[in-house]
């Protein structure tokens, strides 16, 4: 079977419709994202009702774009990837509908995708610089998800721990409600973070000592009682904050804690297990003070994705798609959506 692929990725798990067009898994012919952020801003986190309809209204106009932009019709595909999982049932069930139509009506192979997996494959798509070389410990941080992987081929990982509670993004969120920042919460808290003292407060870091393993429910509730003890008539999360109080530095030192442990567990995993280099993905991965710890800190090559294919993206997903492709992987047009889809399963 022949590597050269061109696969058409389609994403749908929380609140980006995408799909995109790659070849090769790693050169990114088109690449189209519709966001749902203005629609769920007013909640404060997604809607998944609100979510799912949005999906429905955007998928045909988002994959003919894409098809569009690379200028290839289905005829010129060899395979659709679709993300299958983890996700919001009511969004992934829209992705993988649209997939499963246009397989069927084209009899190209159907390709069911976690979208874990591809979090760690965005960094493939980065062209200009030379695959990564195993074994590699992989970080994955991201709204619903903090993991930590030991990934020793293409399509084999070791999961070495995770979340426990609240994820790193799910964090991040709900601090920037407490503080009135909005939505979304990672881009709010590090803008505020810039004015304020990462050692303003002495909150907690969850070193969970003994595992790989991530907690970031305490912080949070930490946060929470510093804000009511200086207005304890709030009602955090609802009401905005009443001048007095220094969310700058609540931002900054929330985010230092979060960054410490993520940096440091990561870090630890990759001297204990080998790794040639760290990879490091999702949608927080975008944040500039994790992104400057790792520079500084790291003894080995850290990777990251460019900030575009940091959030949910379908170019990932038809990198994923490639390796499962030229593997043999081929799904039924039955398959159902897996909301909860561990990545060791893959």
């Amino acid at each position: 079977m022949s590597e050269d692929t061109r696969i058409l990725g389609i994403e749908t798990s929380c609140d980006e419709t995408a799909a995109a067009v790659v070849e090769n898994g790693r050169n990114i012919v088109s690449s189209v994202v519709a966001s749902q952020i203005p629609l769920h801003a007013p909640y404060g986190g997604v809607f998944p009702e609100v979510a799912s309809r949005a999906h429905v209204e955007s998928i045909h106009g988002v994959v003919d774009q894409a098809l569009s932009e690379a200028h290839v019709g289905l005829g010129s595909i060899d395979a659709i990837a679709v993300t299958r999982g983890p996700g919001l049932a009511g969004s992934l069930v829209v992705g993988l509908n649209m997939a499963k139509g246009l397989a069927l009506g084209s009899g190209l192979p159907l390709l069911g995708i976690n979208h874990l997996e591809a979090h760690l494959y965005s960094i493939w798509l980065v062209e200009e610089e030379p695959e990564p070389e195993f074994p590699l410990l992989g970080l994955i941080v991201s709204g619903g998800h903090s993991e930590l992987l030991l990934m020793t081929d293409h399509l084999s990982y070791k999961r070495l721990g995770g979340t426990l509670d609240d994820a790193a993004g799910e964090a991040f969120d709900k601090v920037a409600r407490l503080l009135g920042l909005g939505y979304p919460g990672g881009p709010a808290i590090q803008e505020t973070a810039e004015e304020g003292r990462a050692d303003a407060h002495e909150f907690p870091r969850a070193r969970l000592e003994g595992t790989w393993d991530f907690s970031f429910s305490g912080l949070k509730t930490a946060v929470l009682r510093k804000v009511r003890e200086s207005q304890p008539d709030l009602k955090a999360g609802v009401e905005a904050p009443r001048p007095g109080l220094a969310i700058a530095d609540l931002a900054a030192s929330f985010q230092a804690a979060v960054v410490d442990v993520l940096v440091d567990k990561t870090l630890m995993a990759a001297d204990e297990f080998e790794a040639t280099e760290v990879l490091v993905s999702g949608g927080v991965s975008a944040n500039r003070a994790l992104r400057e710890a790792f520079e500084e800190r790291a003894k080995s090559p850290v990777r990251m994705p460019p900030l575009a294919l940091c959030t949910d993206n379908a170019a990932m997903i038809a990198s994923v798609g490639h390796w499962r492709y030229l593997g043999g992987q081929r799904d039924a047009l039955d398959i159902d959506a897996l909301p909860t889809w561990p990545i060791s399963e893959q």
